[in-house]
């Protein structure tokens, strides 16, 4: 009987979709049963070749060696997942197997991962796809009962491998040149550069800020209620001192008559569902979880307790086909605290609008929401219910009445002066009574006051006028949440004649995708060309100095709008892969030249006084994971030598790690707070601990020789006994 390969991205999600298809016999790397053989992926098992494989030449990076461009770009096994390509490759290849179900993420990078496969484990059988935005068991059987043609989604694919190849020869080419022209490791991309411009531009901006004093007009009712001044054009800030006392003067001992008294029944819908950049921006604002970590808890999620859909979408609708299953997805989170709020939900119908449900603004997968899998809370670890907390409350809130209230706004006049005070009386908690004001960023903070009962004509004769002032603020620094908002949504940081190419981007979704750009921002952080102080991300010399010399157009949001634009017209078939990879390689030309012709310098900020004992070189301090150690400038020297290492040992004062310095028998153990400690030295405590403490095992065995006591004494006997 012939049977059909399904292949997955992870092995968490094979074994799920091989549970479902009933094949319980496992093998190394697969699992098999009747029909199906379920093997996966983990991750990219095939990735495009090092530029060595085409010329040995490329293995020593020389600038008179650029640009690389291969005519034609080859797929390379990584060495490190080899032995689960060479299971794939070998159930792919079975005689018996006649179709393959690709079932590898739903979107490009998935498409991806999953072709680049079959194409090196050279296999031209049928393909057919499963799309399912989340892994419960009633998702992967409904996905195998509407399985796709793979043809459908070539278009897909040629857009995945234009975008692989057009990094590797843009961005190869040019971190080479960056690196071999100004001999230091620089390195830089179509979307990292960009994102440290932008960073490098918020610090210009506030560099070349200067504040200014405003001042204002508060009019203090003994009602205890407080209006503010405003001109004809609602503005609530002077920024003549003069003119403000001039003002004051005008007004003071003058009453305040009521011109108006406006009322106003208003509704406020919940906020849209959550996209994944929305989501970690909130993660980031409340939480101080980094772009990363908010990804890896919502994968475990998804994909290890199958509560929440697929985590990679930029969408922050749903599609008219999941409307029937919104009552199933409240019942599975109704739990605990939700209960309350789902329980309303139950009981009424669902009229949704087009900011919920829009089939036409869901692209490769809908919002994130709860599945139609029943939670268990406590299953959960402290993070991951930070995370279903936020998208569960968000999902609620969507499906919930409108939070409604009744807004009144008074205006007064005195001496011709206008002053204005608005005040609200809710009439309906709504969707607002999941958040008990907590974490509530709809919370508004107008400073809403409790007005009395005013008519218009009346007059208020005990006023007291003051005068306020203030400063105005330049703008704040990129937080990580700020910086992911920032990337999806970078037309601001373009130049005004880039107006068609801003539109571009704003349909795209920005630089970078939602699956790309926290592992962007990450790499800007390893790179050292930013750091993080508090909450608030800094550019480094570094990375200022980058910025100095790449070519413009690489740090311009633009090209990857450009880029976008046209792979967005691959995955649609309106635009050949081949005709923008031609366009790439001139690109790649280009850039090169540029680089080689830049009269630009590079100063190491990380210079020391130490002297390389190969070349005669300062060296440079250079800090990473492991520890510190100094590195030749020259880079054809490469001579290293290792300062320092960060060790899981601890200091006996005050428990941090140490680092370990020095070589052979000087070896030293130290700590920031100023403890020293030769290697022997600590040894030998060591041991004299080990001696004195009692090992886990030990207090163990003790225990259950109590026990074995007990067990055996009389009083057991009895009780033995009595149970016959």
């Amino acid at each position: 009987m012939s049977k059909i390969v399904v292949l997955a991205e992870k092995p968490s999600v094979g074994r799920d979709i091989a549970r479902v298809l009933q094949c319980h016999k496992k093998g190394n790397g697969f699992m098999e049963g009747a029909k199906y053989i379920v093997t996966w992926a983990l991750g990219h098992l095939v990735t495009l070749a090092d530029p060595e494989v085409y010329d040995q030449k490329y293995k020593t990076w020389k600038l008179e060696d650029l640009p690389m461009l291969p005519s034609h770009l080859k797929l390379s096994v990584i060495k490190k997942t080899g032995k689960q390509f060479q299971t794939v490759k070998t159930q792919l290849n079975r005689k018996d197997v006649r179709e393959i179900v690709i079932a590898t993420d739903a979107g490009r990078e998935g498409e991806l991962v999953a072709r680049w496969i079959l194409e090196k484990a050279n296999t031209k059988k049928p393909i057919k796809r499963l799309w399912i935005s989340s892994v419960t068991d009633k998702a992967i059987r409904d996905g195998f009962k509407q399985l796709k043609p793979g043809k459908q989604f070539e278009n897909l694919y040629a857009s995945a491998v234009a975008r692989s190849e057009a990094d590797w020869y843009v961005g190869l080419n040019a971190t080479r040149a960056l690196t071999t022209k100004f001999n230091a490791q620089l390195s830089t991309g179509r979307v990292q550069t960009p994102t440290l411009a932008m960073v490098a531009a918020r610090e210009e901006e506030i560099k070349s800020f200067k504040p200014k004093p405003f001042y204002g007009l508060e009019a203090n009712i003994n009602k205890g209620f407080t209006l503010t001044w405003q001109d004809t054009n609602h503005n609530k800030r002077l920024f003549s001192k003069q003119t403000a006392e001039k003002m004051l003067k005008k007004v003071a001992n003058q009453p305040l008559t009521i011109v108006n008294v406006d009322k106003k029944y208003k509704k406020k819908f919940a906020p849209q569902l959550y996209d994944l950049t929305e989501l970690q921006r909130d993660a980031n604002r409340i939480f101080n979880f980094s772009g990363k970590q908010t990804l890896s808890i919502m994968q475990k999620l998804y994909e290890h307790h199958k509560i929440l859909t697929y985590p990679r979408t930029d969408s922050r609708v749903i599609s008219s086909d999941i409307v029937s299953t919104l009552k199933d997805r409240v019942k599975a989170c109704g739990v605990d605290q939700y209960a309350r709020q789902a329980n309303k939900i139950l009981q009424k119908e669902l009229k949704l609008s087009k900011s919920v449900v829009n089939n036409a603004k869901v692209t490769d997968h809908h919002a994130i929401i709860p599945t139609e899998q029943a939670v268990v809370l406590t299953e959960l670890n402290d993070k991951e219910l930070k995370i279903y907390d936020l998208v569960v409350k968000r999902f609620l809130a969507v499906l919930s009445d409108p939070y409604e209230f009744e807004q009144t706004t008074v205006t007064a006049e005195a001496d011709g002066e206008q002053f204005t005070a608005s005040g609200k009386v809710v009439k309906k908690q709504g969707w607002k009574e999941l958040y008990h004001r907590s974490f509530d960023e709809e919370a508004d903070d107008d400073n809403e006051q409790r007005l009395p009962a005013l008519e218009k004509g009346h007059v208020l004769k005990t006023v007291t006028y003051v005068l306020t002032q203030g400063e105005t603020k330049p703008p704040e620094r990129f937080t990580e949440g700020g910086l992911l908002q920032a990337m999806e949504n970078p037309v601001r940081y373009m130049n005004s004649q880039d107006k068609k190419l801003a539109q571009t981007l704003s349909k795209t979704g920005g630089i970078g995708t939602v699956a790309t750009r926290a592992d962007i921002i990450e790499k800007l952080f390893n790179s050292m060309y930013m750091e993080m102080k508090g909450k608030y991300i800094f550019i480094t010399p570094t990375g200022r100095q980058l910025l100095d010399l790449v070519p413009e157009e690489l740090r311009s949001p633009a090209l990857t709008a450009e880029w976008e634009q046209k792979l967005s017209q691959i995955a649609e078939g309106k635009l050949n892969q081949r005709q923008f990879i031609s366009e790439i390689k001139t690109y790649t030309k280009q850039v090169v030249q540029q680089i080689k012709a830049s009269q630009e310098t590079f100063k190491h900020d990380n210079m020391t006084g130490t002297k390389c004992p190969h070349c005669g070189k300062l060296m440079l301090e250079i800090s990473n994971k492991k520890g510190r150690m100094l590195v030749c400038q020259d880079r054809s020297c490469g001579h290293k030598k290792n300062i320092a290492k960060y060790t899981n040992a601890r200091c006996p004062n005050c428990h941090k790690r140490l680092e370990l310095r020095g070589e052979g028998e000087g070896q030293l153990f130290l700590c920031k707070c100023g403890h020293r400690e030769k290697v022997s030295t600590f040894n030998a405590r060591k041991q004299r601990e080990k001696k004195n403490n009692v090992s886990r095992k030990e207090i163990n065995k003790y225990l259950k020789k109590q026990d074995d006591g007990f067990a055996n004494n009389a009083l057991a006997e009895q009780l033995a006994k009595l149970k016959k």
